[in-house]
């Protein structure tokens, strides 16, 4: 039972499970359907301040090399994601041609797609790597509905990168920088991201009811 908590804790990942773990979550978050509860943000920002200076002291003890996880971070979030759409290209219309389907259905597929086709499918990539559950769902939808996978993976290529360099070396950042934990930038960090990644979406909605409101 304390195994299977520690894997949705960062700081018990990072302090027990160590480099291999981190991969492995980060594997899982964005390419299995069992990743949907893993806490890929907060994990990352948790393992740049193990990386740090200063990690330590912060963590209670828990380090790691900051070269192996910047790169092997970024292998993981590419190959998941790879997996995602993969699974979802030679599975996804058996999958979806069920009507009893458990986490899909034919009407939520044609609604994200119609979505996707409408706000671009790169920008969507984007977003969804910096946004808790969509990073793990979308791969599969987008392998389902057959878009090119030379797309897919330059867009997927490009959003790993960002994502994980980004939010890890902001918490390498701040563990060289602050004294005692960590904890109480935790939260505003990961809300941070979160709102950063949806301010395209806000605008493309301010967009859609601008124009509206000029049709005659």
């Amino acid at each position: 039972m304390e195994f299977v908590k520690s894997l949705f804790h960062p700081e018990s990942i990072v302090g027990d499970l160590g480099l291999i773990g981190i991969i492995l979550i980060i594997f899982a978050e964005t390419g299995l359907l069992v990743g949907l509860a893993f806490p890929g943000d907060s994990l990352l920002f948790i393992a740049g301040v193990a990386a740090s200076g200063a990690g330590k002291e912060l963590l209670g003890g828990a380090s790691l090399a900051a070269l192996p996880l910047f790169i092997g971070t970024a292998i993981a979030a590419v190959t998941g994601s790879q997996l995602g759409y993969f699974l979802g290209a030679k599975y996804g219309p058996k999958i979806f041609d069920r009507p009893d389907g458990r986490f899909f259905t034919k009407a939520r597929v044609a609604s994200t797609e119609r979505w996707l086709l409408k706000y671009g499918i790169g920008k969507a990539i984007f977003l969804a790597r910096f946004t808790p559950f969509a990073r793990t769902l979308l791969n599969p939808i987008i392998g389902t509905i057959g878009y090119p996978a030379k797309k897919f993976f330059f867009w997927n290529l490009i959003s790993a990168l960002v994502w994980t360099q980004g939010v890890i070396a902001l918490g390498y950042v701040v563990g060289n920088r602050v004294e005692g934990s960590v904890d109480g930038y935790l939260l505003p960090v990961v809300g941070l991201i979160l709102w950063l990644s949806l301010i395209p979406v806000f605008i493309e909605f301010y967009r859609e009811r601008k124009a509206k409101r000029l049709k005659p």
